[in-house]
């Protein structure tokens, strides 16, 4: 009967002590949840406050670049009235030596002006172009053709300055790129950037620098993934849409 007695004694004490021992543990549980879940919201908020800070640096660096890419569009658009001006000063003095025999006064300086025009503007086909000019002068000193063809055909290279400054499209051409002449695919937005792809999968944009245009090759990936979208999007003959692309917008100056 003795013995009995204590283990109902000790069966009573663990019903007594056990829940109060379970439901303390149950709270130590329950403190170090709330506590993990508020260091865990408080580290979310602590995100979302850095999320929002270069949010708004980001935002703020994207409309200093809009800023700065209108102002550079406004003075290539500058740049394009100034050659609409030369275009029709030359037409209004061909129109006033028009019952004139001798136009060769007019037509050398027609043509030094669209080769100085040629030379100042983007580094597009500029051999070529310089070429034709030349030829024109040429044939014309060796009567191959008349003054009034001679004429008319700078007059043509005056309007196809006007319309490259508009063209945009994908070209070849020669360029030099560190030194290396390569063939090159070019990406010609008007007259406003140039961007290039050469065979050994190397991409960039023209950039100018002391009055100079030089070929740079784009290092960053995000450079050069941009310019192949580029590319793509010309391939498929897309001319219109958004392109986020390094800047490489070409200014120059007027006609002189």
């Amino acid at each position: 009967m003795v013995t009995l007695t204590k283990k109902a004694v000790v069966c009573g004490l663990l019903c007594t002590f056990l829940p109060q021992y379970a439901t303390a543990n149950s709270d130590q549980a329950l403190m170090k949840s709330v506590i993990k879940l508020r260091g865990d919201v408080e580290g979310l908020y602590t995100k979302i406050d850095e999320n929002k800070d270069n949010y708004k640096a980001k935002m703020k660096s994207y409309a200093m670049q809009i800023a700065d890419n209108e102002a550079q569009i406004n003075r290539a658009e500058t740049s394009l009235k100034l050659t609409q001006q030369e275009l029709a000063k030359t037409r209004t003095k061909i129109a006033a030596l028009s019952n004139k025999s001798d136009y060769k006064p007019l037509i050398e300086k027609a043509a030094k002006n669209l080769k100085n025009e040629i030379q100042s503007g983007i580094p597009f086909k500029v051999a070529t172009r310089l070429a034709s000019v030349s030829k024109i002068e040429k044939d014309l000193k060796n009567n191959a053709i008349t003054q009034e063809k001679a004429l008319s055909l700078l007059w043509s290279g005056y309007d196809d300055v006007i319309r490259l400054s508009k063209e945009i499209g994908e070209f070849e051409q020669e360029i030099t790129v560190n030194g290396k002449t390569k063939k090159a695919k070019i990406a010609k937005l008007g007259s406003v950037a140039m961007y290039f792809a050469t065979p050994d999968e190397n991409v960039g944009y023209v950039t100018k620098k002391d009055g100079s245009y030089f070929y740079k090759v784009a290092t960053t990936k995000s450079e050069q993934e941009e310019i192949v979208k580029l590319f793509d999007a010309l391939k498929k003959q897309i001319r219109t849409g958004y392109f986020s692309l390094p800047n490489a917008l070409l200014l120059r100056g007027g006609v002189k």
